[in-house]
């Protein structure tokens, strides 16, 4: 939706005003490799995509706040002084979850913040696995920290949009998605080590190659999925190692040579694979960036497809879709690499793809997976783009 039919839609809902309607973008996400590594401190190479969420925002005096979508009929609104999770209230706990953040965080000056009628519109897939929650919740904290005039940089957004998530919403999420969607930068993925937030960005130079997503289209809702199990599991298994190495924090700071030392100290079968997954892809993420720096395309697509065996194997947060989808990308010539991304569950799966292959990739994948599983999926060349930003 272009930005001037984005204003009119929202003068038609709530009136037209004096008021200075301002506008507000934060991408989607795709994440290239590194998987459930970001909670356990290790590093993840997410990318902003140009698909994401659109924000129109325009102050109010009455301390209530109004939240409207062009993409869900529900309407929301809560005062300043009572916001509380309501079920019913869905995807509006995500900006609701942001606001109580900012009201903590600006403390005495919290009266800056009147209320505000605010229209999100986005063209990310719902429940895809692309950050729609996150593109919502940072883009949330922006609007309306600028619109009290209380300035927040990106970095502390994205742990402020973290925290709504963790604490309001109840989803014990890692910071990537924030990171990503706040900082991202146009043709370039994001090198982080998510406990220190040390971050580079990585040029991501393709020639001749496209980012081809395929979306499963099975709905995974992320809160009620067994993320919050795998991280307990993860959690267990770092327990019993820092018994034989009393100096790390987390499972991102042990090598994949001192893991094959000490894994046997971990008895549970089911949290050893586990951990052997996060350290291995913690690993594989440090590889796949000095691969893209070298321009080794070809070994970069090799370490997405073991990324996504240790998912299936060891982590065991594929399903029967995203395994579909990554055996039928697999036999695709021209496919060089191939994954699932995001959370499992459902959502979506990442390739590398050559050019020229990407129509027989589209017709291959598309037939024999409606043949494998009844679903039909849909794809999307998406560009990386810029982060969080004002239009």
């Amino acid at each position: 939706m272009e930005k001037q039919a984005l204003l009119q839609e929202f003068q038609e809902r709530f009136g037209r005003r004096e008021d200075e309607c301002r506008v507000f973008f934060t991408p989607g996400r795709v994440n290239l490799i590194g998987e459930y590594t970001d909670f356990n401190g290790g590093h993840v190479f997410p990318a902003s995509l140009s698909v994401g969420t659109w924000a129109v925002v325009r102050p109010r005096q009455d301390g209530i706040y109004h939240f409207q979508s062009t993409n869900f009929d529900l309407t929301v609104q809560t005062e300043v002084k009572s916001i509380v999770y309501k079920k019913e209230d869905d995807w509006a706990n995500y900006p609701k979850g942001v606001l109580v953040e900012l009201l903590k965080l600006a403390g005495e000056e919290a009266a800056r913040y009147t209320g505000a009628d605010i229209l999100f519109h986005g063209n990310i897939p719902n429940g895809a696995g692309l950050s729609s929650s996150a593109s919502i919740e940072v883009l949330t904290g922006m609007a309306l920290s600028k619109l009290a005039r209380f300035p927040i940089d990106n970095i502390e957004l994205a742990k402020l949009a973290q925290r709504a998530e963790n604490k309001f919403v109840g989803v014990n999420c890692g910071i990537m998605d924030q990171f990503a969607v706040a900082m991202g930068k146009a043709n370039h993925a994001i090198m982080l080590k998510c406990d220190t937030l040390d971050y580079q960005y990585v040029p991501v130079e393709l020639d001749g190659y496209t980012i081809v997503i395929t979306n499963t289209n099975k709905r995974r809702g992320l809160a009620d999925s067994k993320y919050n199990e795998r991280r307990a599991e993860c959690e267990s298994g770092l327990a019993i190692l820092q018994q034989s190495m009393p100096g790390i924090e987390t499972l991102g700071d042990i090598s994949y040579e001192n893991w094959q030392k000490y894994k046997d100290t971990i008895k549970d079968e089911v949290v050893q694979r586990r951990v052997d997954h996060v350290i291995s892809e913690n690993t594989r993420v440090l590889n796949a960036t000095d691969a893209l720096k070298k321009y080794d395309i070809a070994l970069f697509g090799k370490l997405m497809k073991q990324s996504h065996e240790s998912l299936r194997e060891l982590f065991e947060v594929t399903g029967q879709e995203l395994d579909v989808l990554y055996e039928e990308a697999c036999k695709v010539e021209g496919c060089i690499g191939t994954r699932m991304t995001g959370a499992g569950f459902g959502g979506c799966n990442v390739s590398v793809v050559k050019n020229e292959a990407v129509a027989s990739f589209k017709e291959e994948v598309a037939q024999h997976y409606e043949d494998r599983t009844g679903l039909v999926p849909e794809f999307y060349l998406c560009d990386i783009g810029d982060g969080a930003k004002e239009l």
